[in-house]
């Protein structure tokens, strides 16, 4: 795994990250056997989850005392940001097995426990259970996109507060989004197209947890 690293200009979170995207990449590609096996996101803090981590740390009263999913959580960053935001349940959930590992590692080093869930959901009903939705950096690609929304809108629906964080990516669906808040944030991957970036937290449209 990647080595511990604390995140600059957030919250007091320290996760496993790495410092080059190819070599770590490569490294899956050979353990997986597989040429094209899916980019190492679960090792580096993207734009969308600094942002909810910083505006949880800020404001913590979204997940406090609530049952939270993590939607496509990566590295496990706002799962455990929402548990240092008091939140009285944490479900991390991502289809890659890699990124089940991260989480547990990032959340052990952190103190917390977190539920990992490591499987698709979309085409299923939202959780019944689940008081707040957190999606972090998942509107990088049409077709993602496409399956995400409408499954955050059930959500939504349901009663469910649903907290989306990124920094401007094209498949953001703006119209359906009220901005909370907007940080500078400091990614760490050379993938971002720059080091510095501007990102939001927005809360969809809707109602939220009574």
């Amino acid at each position: 795994m990647p080595g511990l690293e604390a995140l600059s200009g957030a919250p007091p979170i320290r996760l496993h990250l790495a410092d080059e995207v190819l070599p770590l990449w490569h490294a899956v590609q050979i353990e997986t056997g597989d040429p094209d096996a899916a980019l190492p996101y679960w090792a580096f803090a993207w734009g969308g989850g600094l942002a909810i981590a910083r505006f949880l740390a800020d404001d913590p009263d979204p997940v406090k005392g609530h049952r939270v999913l993590d939607l496509g959580s990566g590295s496990g960053l706002c799962a455990i940001a929402a548990f240092r935001a008091g939140a009285s349940e944490v479900i991390a959930v991502d289809i890659d097995p890699f990124s089940a590992a991260a989480i547990e590692l990032n959340a052990r080093a952190d103190g917390r426990r977190i539920d990992i869930w490591q499987r698709d959901l979309l085409d299923d009903a939202p959780p019944d259970d689940v008081d707040v939705i957190l999606a972090g950096d998942l509107w990088y690609e049409g077709p993602l996109a496409a399956r995400v929304l409408p499954w955050l809108e059930r959500a939504r629906a349901a009663g469910i507060d649903v907290l989306v964080g990124d920094p401007g990516r094209r498949y953001l669906p703006s119209q359906s989004l009220e901005e909370l808040a907007l940080y500078e944030v400091r990614t760490t991957t050379e993938l971002e197209d720059m080091d510095l970036k501007l990102a939001r937290v927005y809360r969809l449209a809707g109602a939220g947890p009574t």
